[in-house]
């Protein structure tokens, strides 16, 4: 699973919340970029190996659950904590750990504006088909 990270920030210009003078995202900057993200995923269904991807919403529509002295609790989000979240996953089913780190590498190509350089990255991880996996 490739896991995708943004910041609120990120959010807020897509979303156009951004005064003008202050945004770091054009236009021509959020088209390039889901452009990028099209044909990366294009790309992975004509190789066979896309599984999913989806965005998710931005994180004031995020609950947290936990549990403190036995009793459940739900904050809901944005968290001012965190400074960068889930922002969307992709999966992909290929040969190996170091073929899917080729994948998720060229992601660093996508076009992003100067200022907001360093703001986004992913990370991947295995996804595991149970218990005997974890252990070794």
């Amino acid at each position: 699973m490739i896991m995708l990270y943004a910041s609120q920030r990120d959010y807020d210009e897509m979303a156009g919340k951004v005064p003008e003078g202050e945004a770091l995202w054009t236009a021509e900057d959020l088209a390039a970029m889901g452009a990028f993200m099209e044909r990366f995923n294009q790309d992975l269904v004509e190789s066979g190996e896309f599984v999913d991807a989806n965005g998710l919403a931005a994180p004031v529509h995020t609950r947290r659950f936990h549990s403190r002295d036995g009793v459940p609790v739900v904050t809901d989000g944005p968290y001012p904590e965190t400074a960068e979240v889930l922002a969307g996953y992709t999966i992909i089913e290929c040969d190996s750990f170091d073929r899917a780190s080729e994948i998720t590498a060229r992601l660093g190509e996508c076009p992003v504006p100067a200022g907001a350089q360093g703001s986004a990255y992913a990370d991947l991880r295995p996804i595991v088909d149970g218990r005997a996996d974890l252990e070794g």
